[in-house]
């Protein structure tokens, strides 16, 4: 069977499961160890029994649910290549919105030397990403930056500490179960794409997403565990006037607003975005607050 054989094969396999026909492209460069414009220019090319049975095997994978990013042990984000394996969520496209807008507000920030914090950093993709923008500082009204990106997970840490290196930047990693190791610490912005999925509806996802840590899923019982621990507890990390940036659910703008309407009164945050920011498919995807100053200080 030649490499054009093969590949039509394993669309096949794949639409009668409805999964996208170009992931079976995808699998075999990487099972063939090829580019897309080797696999074009070697379409003809016998390809070997061993490599055959190792390609059927890997689709057979991706119909149980396995993501092909868990094969590959590679995702894009922001332009960016990010190693990725069973520990870490798969960095998605619409999480790209969250690090524009950091990026944004950023560029707002009057101090030279800025810190930022990033919450449950998984694969790192958020910090690694604005330090790749941040690197040029002359781009910014700054002359120094600090990144300082925490996860409760110590496998967690040394795969984002791969992609930091991997993508030449420099961020300090640190375990914290959210704000329990940074005391003292004070941050220009806090960015964060928390677990949000209520503990109930974890079980209706696809079989493709349920392959990914339950941990970094789990949003407790209303999906809205992290947030309320963030909106309650972010005004002492963070400097005057400073951000907090969240990633949301795809409907959870109405409940992200209603529970800061419930804890506006000493969470000292102001919402500055009245509708959630929105992605690509205009689901809610990106709310931003402000610290703001108690009466008299």
């Amino acid at each position: 069977m030649n490499q054009s054989q093969l590949l039509k094969l394993g669309k096949e396999k794949l639409k009668k499961e409805d999964i996208e026909e170009d992931k079976a492209k995808r699998l075999l460069e990487f099972v063939l160890q090829q580019s897309r414009e080797e696999m074009i220019r070697n379409s003809l090319e016998e390809v070997s029994k061993e490599k055959q049975k190792e390609y059927e095997e890997r689709l057979q994978e991706m119909i149980q649910g396995r993501p092909l990013q868990y094969m590959t042990h590679l995702q894009e984000f922001m332009g960016l290549d990010f190693y990725v394996d069973e520990n870490v969520l798969i960095p998605q496209p619409d999480t790209e919105i969250l690090v524009e807008q950091a990026i944004e507000k950023i560029r707002s920030i009057e101090d030279a030397k800025i810190q930022i914090l990033d919450l449950c950093t998984g694969s790192g993709a958020i910090a690694i990403s604005i330090a790749k923008q941040l690197q040029n500082t002359s781009q910014y009204m700054i002359e120094e930056y600090q990144i300082i990106a925490v996860d409760i997970s110590d496998k967690v840490l040394k795969i984002a500490q791969k992609n930091a290196m991997q993508n030449q930047v420099q961020i300090q990693f640190l375990q914290s179960d959210m704000f329990h190791n940074l005391e003292g610490m004070e941050f220009d912005m806090i960015v964060s794409n928390p677990p949000y999925i209520a503990t109930k509806v974890i079980d209706t996802l696809s079989k493709e997403v349920k392959q990914e840590p339950r941990i970094a899923l789990d949003g407790g019982e209303d999906g809205l565990k992290f947030y309320r621990l963030i909106l309650e507890n972010a005004r002492q990390y963070l400097k005057k006037e400073g951000y907090v940036l969240l990633e949301i659910g795809y409907d959870q703008g109405e409940k992200i607003i209603k529970l800061w309407q419930e804890l506006k009164e000493n969470c000292q945050l102001a919402l500055i975005t009245k509708e959630p920011i929105r992605d690509l498919e205009n689901n809610d995807r990106v709310m931003i607050f402000q610290k703001v100053a108690k009466e008299g200080e």
